[in-house]
This record gives structure tokens, sequence and C-alpha cells, in this order.
């Protein structure tokens, strides 16, 4: 009973929780809906506006407000008037009158102007006419002024022009329907502008002799200090202190106070709340005993003491939500990430969807039958015999006994003669064949026509074929590409790793070294896809890139690292910006020979080693059909499209099979080309062999050697075919041996090619690939006296481990 009864008042307790925050919430967008949507907010900031005046009669502020909010929000412009009005009653009757009638002669120009297409460039100048006209009419016609009352009627029609253009910049943020993530620095600070003169039009109020504007303007600086730091801080300071200098000459000591107090507040900001108050004190009694003595210390402590009470007890909520509007603050930062972890968000779901749609794209098309049901081959057969009979036994006097009495006899010998006659063993069955021509006595003529009729039949199941093939090969296109987009997709939505510790570390290491580190990024600690930039500050550099910190970085990650890409200042004490990244387990060294025919300087062979990503290094070799321009043009131009598919991402397989559609659709020439592909993992050393209508290779290890071969056409003869992938495992010290026809089949007088190849491999001392390449190719071609009657090409290359050119550099004081 007491548990259930605990579990009880807990509960109620937690609805009561639940219900007192949907309170808060609902107090919250009711006093939104009540403060910005209907207009109030602008209606209190217009009353005090209303109020302020500066150089004890100028008032720039309520008209320059009513033009902005008339631009802004046409349908608030009568409140705001209204407010206006209100304001300079409680100021003065006379000051009231000139505020009515500049906001009067305001109207009038209004009408004029919102017939004009560029309303916000004039709007300045209309604001200029209106604060000027009623002083022209006064100074005019009632009371005679002074030449300084003429120049103080400028200035206030010319700060009411300026006034214009701040203002237009701020009441945006009190529309509604604001929609931007952050302020810029030109907003932040209209908005100070704006903020400070509605402070003017608390000038006057006191509550217990505690002036309201100066506590206002201090709790204003704290609040912005504690967001934005000491710049913001300091330039509130500013602003508001030179405003309401200009309202009471006689306290223009307050603009050192604020902005000295916005500056130690920013400078505190990591001590919270506690650490800003306490630089409001201290610039408080600095600048106060400074400025008027300990008389007027006391009044000016207790105004601080009040503005950072109200301070103490604003919600850290409020700040917070403000925050996230100032850049450079941490709020922001979020904002930002959020934003942007948005983007990549949709950006990987529009991928993912297309990814998805080329998925289905390449299920329907593989949702083939690939071979014929019974039904349907049934169903084709009766329709060649229908075409058959059509022509001989439509008009023959026999037909009813055939095809009435005797039908399934008929139909057993058509059928059968069909089958052999596609099977081409018809003419060997001498039974069928006298059988035949004792039942029908039109068998020749029926015979002739079906075998006039198989021609179309034939040609149509391998059309029926091709087009299955077809299906077959886009299917595989398709979901190759729909693979890489959804690579591409979870790439986007990687997050970026936190790697505190292992940054804290590099960091240590470095600096106990002497490196002065600016900036240092980690964007990937994943075994063999290590991603660093860093930034440091050298007086002289001499490699130590390359040399130390890369070598560091191998001891502190337990992996090589090496140094991907590096930009050195020129100039001394300058910045040098590093990518550090991992080092493959094997590197491959290559070497080439090659040779036209008789001598010529086009070769119809082309060859390509090349990059790929992920860690693989693919060496390819074309031969292009016949010799001279147009076979090296189709060799190389297979390898253009190999190289361009392969660093897509596709796999091998799809990527050849894509390269011979292409050519085999591209010409209607008899123009083909052979393609001997291999793909080495530069982490393990496995090996994948691709070889289309190419010779065999040769892997050398020590004193063995291995034949690699398969057995497929070259490519662009027919678009479909079956790609024989070999597979294997080198070792380090391994020499693969890649060679055109020409180099195999180049020997003369020579019995066993294949032996006299092997032979000549193993007996070379040599281990240098470009050594081995050239060596192979001049035996070949002493074979045959000097003569080269075919192109040839050798591709060597060997696999070493990848050994660092500077050992590892352990670091003191790490854990081992």
């Amino acid at each position: 009973m007491e548990i259930l009864t605990k579990r009880a008042v807990k509960e109620m307790s937690g609805m009561g929780l639940a219900t007192l925050e949907n309170w808060k919430r609902r107090m919250g967008e009711q006093a939104k809906i009540f403060m910005i949507e209907r207009g109030w907010l602008l209606w209190i900031v217009g009353f005090l506006l209303g109020r302020a005046i500066v150089l004890s009669s100028v008032s720039p502020f309520a008209l320059s407000f009513l033009a902005s909010v008339w631009l802004m929000r046409k349908d608030k412009s009568l409140k705001v008037m209204t407010a206006v009005l209100c304001g300079s009653l409680t100021y003065h009757w006379q000051h009231s009158l000139y505020v009515f009638a500049a906001m009067l002669s305001f109207f009038l120009l209004a009408f004029v102007l919102q017939r004009m297409k560029k309303q916000q460039e004039v709007l300045p100048f209309v604001v200029f006419m209106a604060s000027l006209a009623p002083r022209v009419v006064a100074y005019t016609l009632i009371q005679p002024a002074e030449p300084y009352d003429w120049m103080l009627a400028i200035v206030e029609a010319s700060l009411s022009a300026i006034l214009v253009l701040i203002f237009m910049q701020s009441i945006p943020l009190l529309s509604p329907k604001r929609y931007k993530q952050s302020l810029k620095n030109e907003e932040i600070v209209c908005m100070i502008i704006l903020l400070a003169s509605v402070l003017t039009g608390t000038i006057g109020w006191q509550i217990y002799n505690i002036s309201l504007e100066q506590t206002l303007s201090r709790y204003l600086v704290l609040w912005l200090a504690y967001i934005g730091g000491a710049a913001i801080g300091s330039t509130v300071g500013v602003v508001t202190g030179l405003i309401l200098s200009l309202a009471n000459v006689a306290s223009l000591y307050q603009m050192s106070l604020l902005a000295f107090s916005g500056l130690l507040g920013g400078l505190l900001k990591d001590g919270k709340k506690i650490g800003v108050g306490v630089g409001l004190f201290v610039g408080t009694m600095l600048i106060g005993i400074y400025g008027e003595g300990l008389g007027s210390l006391a009044p000016s402590m207790l105004e601080s003491s009040v503005a950072v009470l109200l301070f103490f007890v604003t919600p850290e909520k409020w700040i917070r939500s403000l925050a996230r509007y100032i850049p450079g603050t941490n709020e922001h930062s979020q904002e930002q990430e959020q934003y942007l972890q948005k983007i990549r968000n949709v950006t990987a779901n529009r991928v993912e969807q297309f990814s998805s749609v080329f998925q289905a794209l390449s299920k329907s098309f593989a949702q083939v039958q690939h071979h014929m049901d019974e039904e349907q081959e049934s169903k084709e057969t009766d329709y060649f015999l229908s075409n058959v009979t059509e022509k001989t036994c439509q008009s023959c006097f026999k037909k009813d006994k055939c095809w009435a009495q005797q039908f399934d006899q008929t139909y057993g010998y058509m059928k059968e003669m069909m089958t052999e006659l596609d099977a081409g063993t018809f003419h060997h069955k001498r039974k069928l064949q006298a059988d035949f021509e004792k039942h029908c006595v039109k068998s020749k003529k029926v015979i002739e026509t079906m075998n006039h009729e198989l021609s179309f039949f034939q040609a149509n199941q391998r059309l029926k074929k091709q087009v299955l093939e077809s299906r077959r090969f886009v299917a595989d296109q398709l979901n190759g590409v729909s693979e890489v987009m959804g690579d591409f997709a979870k790439e986007i939505l990687k997050e970026r790793e936190n790697h505190e510790l292992q940054e804290e570390e590099i960091v240590q290491a470095l600096k106990g070294m002497g490196f002065e580190i600016e900036q240092l990024e980690v964007y990937s600690l994943e075994a063999g896809n290590i991603d660093i930039d860093m930034t440091l500050s050298f007086y002289d550099y001499k490699g130590e890139g390359a040399k130390i910190i890369a070598p560091v970085l191998s001891e502190i990650l337990n992996e090589t690292i090496m140094v991907k890409h590096e930009e050195i200042s020129p100039f001394p004490n300058g910045y040098g910006s590093f990518s550090f990244g991992s080092t493959k387990k094997f590197v491959i060294d290559t070497g080439v020979a090659h040779a036209a025919k008789d001598g010529g300087l086009v070769s119809g062979d082309s060859y390509s080693t090349m990059e790929l990503g992920a860690g693989k290094y693919a060496v390819a070799i074309s031969d292009g059909m016949g010799n001279g321009e147009r076979a090296h043009v189709e060799s190389m131009e297979t390898l253009r499209l190999l190289q361009q598919i392969l660093q897509s991402g596709i796999e091998e397989k799809v990527a050849i099979k894509s390269i011979n559609s292409i050519l085999s659709l591209r010409t209607t020439d008899e123009i083909f080309s052979t393609l001997d592909l291999a793909v080495i993992d530069l982490q393990d050393a496995a090996v994948k062999f691709l070889k289309i209508g190419s010779t065999p290779s040769f892997i050398k290890r020590g004193d063995q050697l291995s034949k690699v071969e398969a057995s497929n056409l070259p490519m662009g003869i027919i678009q479909e075919f079956d790609v024989e992938v070999v597979s294997d495992q080198l070792k380090p010290g391994d020499l693969l041996i890649m060679m055109s026809d020409g180099i195999f089949e180049g020997p003369k007088h020579v019995e066993n090619i294949d032996m006299w190849l092997k032979r000549k491999i193993r007996d070379m001392e040599t281990e240098d690939p470009q050594d081995v390449a050239d060596l192979l190719l001049e035996e070949v071609v002493r074979t045959r006296s000097g003569a080269i009657e075919d192109d040839m090409t050798v591709v060597v290359a060997r696999i070493n481990h990848n050994v660092p050119q500077w050992a590892n550099i352990p670091v003191m004081g790490r854990a081992q």
C-alpha cells in the first residue's frame, strides 16, 4: 500500500510538472502573439521613442521609427503613430505639436511616395523633408529663430534621415516572419542603436532615486557582454553611452563606464553571470571615482547592483535563445551545425531516393525469364506452324483429312520436322522424311516453306535473346550505379567523430618538441583511412612535416602516416598547412617497354597504370584491331573509358561490360579491342585479372613462374558476354608481367612459345621492372632478326612492402 501511495504521489508530481511546463509554453506563445504579431511591442517602442530627446530639443527618433514601420509593416502604422503621440504628450505639449506636425507631413508625402517603385531609396529624403517642414513653418510664420535654431533643425532632419536607414534594418527583427538564422554585424549594431534610443525615452524616470535609464543600460550591457564577449560588450557600451550622453550631456562619463564595464564583463564571461557582474562592479567603481568623485559613487553602485540583480534573475533560457543569433557564440555554432546537418540529411535522403530508384529499375530489368516456359514455347511453335500451313495446306484438297481427321499425326510430323530443321539434323532423319512423304501429298513444298519460315523464326529468337541479355546488362549497370550512390549517401551522413583524446595527445607531443600548432582537425582515425589536417607556424621550414611530424603521428596512431599535401609560406615566421593520411601497406613499381609495327611512331597498343579509390592500383593493356592511328584511337578510348568508370567506384566487371556495350553500339565498323586488366589491392596484395581477348600474363616469384589466362572475346564484337575473373594472391617481391599479342606471339621459329617465354623470364637475373620489360622486348625482336612485324607492349609491375622514409619517433611519457 505504501509503495502504491509513493508511486501515485510520484505520478501526480510528474503530471503537475508537465502541466506547469505546458502552462509556461502556452503563456510564452500567447505573449509572443500579443507582443509581436499584434504589434504591442512596436507600440511600447513607439511610446518611448516619442519621449526621446537629444541635445535638449532635437527629436529625430519618433518620425524615423514611424517611417520604418510604415515601410515594413504598414498595417501597424496608425497604432505606432498613436503610441508616438502619446509618448510625446508625456514630455511636453509643444514637443507633441511638433511630432504631430512632422508625422502629418510624412503621411502627406507618403501618399505620393507609395506610387513610386524605389520607395526604400527615396524614404530618407521624404523623412528629411517631413522633419524640416514643421520647423520651417514655425520659424517663418510663428516665431523668428536664430541661426543656431536653424542649424539644429537641419541636424534634426539629417539625423532622422540617417536613423531611418538604421531602423529599417531593426524593424524586421521585431517581425513574426523573422526567418534568418543569425544576425549580421550591421544588424547587431542597428539593433543596439534602436535599444539605446528606446532607453533615451526613459530619461527622468526614477524609482527611489535609482535612474531607470542607467539601470536598464547597464542591464543591456551585462546581457550582451555575457552573450557575445568583450567585443560585443564594449560596442554596446560605447553606442548606448553615446546616445544617452547626447540626451543628457551631464552624464557623458556614463559612456566610459558602460564601455569599460562591457569590456571587463566580456573578458570575465567564463565566470558565468558572477564574472560578468564583477566586471560591471569594477568598471562602476573605477569610472565612478575618476568621473565625479566619491559623492556620486554610492548611487552609481546602487544602480549597478539593481542591474546585476535583474541580470541574475533573468532565465538562462532567455539569454541563450538570443545568443543563437549572435555570430561567434557557441549557441550560434550549434545552430549552424544543426542547419548543416539538416542540409546533409536532405541531400543524403535525395541521393538515397535516387539510389532506390536505380535499384528498383535494376530489379524490374532483372525480373526477366531467361528461359521461356512451356506455354510460351508452345504458342510460338503453333504460330510458326500456322504460317507454314497457311502457305501450303490452305489450298490443298486433303486439308480436311490431314487437319480434321488426322490432326494429332499431322501436328506431330510438323512439330518434329520443325525441331530437326532448327537443329540442322533433318537430312539425317530418313525415316521421318519417308513417313511424311507418305502422309502429305505436298511434302516437298511444306519442307521448303518450313525452311524459309524457319529463318525468320530463328532471327526472332535471336532478337529476343539479345533483348533478354541487354535487359540483364542494363540491370547490372543500374545496380552498380545504385550501389555507388548508396555508398555516397552513407559518406554524406557519416558525421565527424569526436577524437578529443587523440587530439590532446598529438598537441602535447608536438608542443613538447617545440612546434607551434595553430589549428588541428582530426577527421578520421579509421585504420587505413586516417585523415588529419594541421596548421603550424615555422620560422624556417626544413621538411619537418615528413621528417618529424609524420613519424610522431605514426607512433601515436600505431599506423604509418605520410604527408599527402603541404603548403608552406615563403616568408619567415609563416604558416604551413599539412594534410596527413595513411600510407598503403604495399607499393607498386612499374616498367614499360613498347614498340610500334615497323618501328613507326603510332602503336595500336595502349597501356595505363592508375590509382583507384579505396586503396587499389590498376594496370591495363589494350590492343586495338590492326595497326596505325585507328587502332591507337580505339585502344586509347577503351582505357580512357575504363579509367573514368573504375574511378567512379563501379565494380570492375560492370565497368568492362559497360565499355563493351559502348564500343559495340558506337560504330558499325568492325573495329575491336582487347583489354588486359589487373587490379591490385594495396592493403592485402590481392589481385584480380580480367582478360578480354588478351594474352596470358605471368607472375614471377623467385624461381617459380605461374601463368594467368582466361578466355573472353575481344570487346565490341558482341553486346553481351560473361566476364571471367581470375583471382590470385601476390607477395612482396613478386613480378607481374603483362603483354600484348605482339610479344606473346612474336617469337619466330619457336615451337612452344609458352615454354620459351617462361624460360626467358626465369633466366633473367634482374628484378627491376623496367629492365625486365626492356630485356623481354629485346629477346622477342632478336628472334625476328630485328624486324617488328606487330605492335609490341609489355608492362612489368613489382609489388613491395611500403617502407617509410623516416622511422617512428617515440613520444616521451606516452604509455606503450
